[in-house]
């Protein structure tokens, strides 16, 4: 019989489904059916807008598109490429796990998907976000080695300086951008698992600016409203070289020099 097990993580009314004793996650046919929809959706989508290196990626992992993917199968692809391996999260975890997950090469998966009410939206990452928009990209060497850079730089900095890290994975990993020889494309995953940003994200609308990672420690930013601003690398190589410096130097003056005027309205203004 198929294992119903799943733990409510706080903040979040998802609950993430729990392994069976052979490591297998048994999902709905509802949830299978809401991957298909997003992996369908976005594979259209993302054509002439990601970057090579993240298509590479999403062709190695092979994910299906009409069922979730194990994370077994997935792990298999990202330790023989990197290193890497996912590691099984609830909807929510603390600063620490992340930080730690990360700088030990695992990358937090939360075990639920969306209800086909948030499709297009949701305040927590989900199997879809983690799987489909960041797991391409941590087969690239450059990418996969800053993600680990940055969780071991997390978990020995003090929380003052950690939300100033925060702004530098937003910038980067979460919604960065790429200069190419076939043009502007996306790296960010969260750019590449929503519809909108995609769509967003290389239009005239947002300002696009140099990549800069004083700058982006300095950028405030919300999760909640298409982005204003995107910074753009001009390669995947920026990340190896942001790895090799030191990057707490330029948070201790980041926070001496302080923000920049957010590019948005406040939250209580909008509606």
């Amino acid at each position: 019989m198929a294992s119903t097990g799943t733990v409510t993580s706080k903040g979040t009314h998802y609950q993430a489904r729990l392994p069976d004793e052979h490591g297998i996650i048994h999902w709905s046919e509802e949830e299978d059916a809401t991957w298909q929809t997003l992996m369908e959706r976005q594979l259209s989508l993302i054509q002439g807008r990601v970057c090579q290196e993240y298509l590479e990626g999403l062709e190695r992992l092979a994910l299906p598109i009409d069922h979730i993917p194990q994370l077994a199968d997935v792990d298999k692809v990202l330790f023989e490429a990197t290193g890497w391996q996912t590691a099984q999260v609830p909807a929510l975890i603390p600063f620490d796990t992340f930080f730690e997950l990360l700088a030990n090469r695992r990358f937090p998966v939360a075990t639920f998907i969306r209800t086909p009410e948030e499709l297009d939206y949701l305040k927590e990452p989900d199997i879809f976000h983690e799987i489909f928009g960041h797991c391409p990209m941590l087969t690239n060497p450059a990418f996969a080695e800053f993600t680990a850079t940055y969780g071991r730089l997390g978990l020995n900095a003090e929380p003052k300086d950690r939300v100033y890290l925060a702004r530098l994975y937003w910038m980067t990993v979460e919604f960065g951008l790429v200069d190419t020889p076939q043009g502007r494309r996306i790296y960010g995953g969260g750019i590449i698992s929503s519809p909108k940003e995609t769509l967003h994200a290389l239009s005239n609308t947002p300002v696009h600016q140099p990549f800069d990672a004083l700058s982006a420690l300095r950028t405030p930013y919300r999760i909640d409203i298409l982005q204003p601003l995107y910074y753009v690398l001009d390669s995947l190589d920026a990340l190896h070289d942001l790895s090799q410096c030191d990057i707490m130097a330029l948070v201790e003056q980041a926070r001496d020099m302080g923000l920049f005027e957010p590019r948005f309205p406040p939250k209580t203004e909008t509606h």
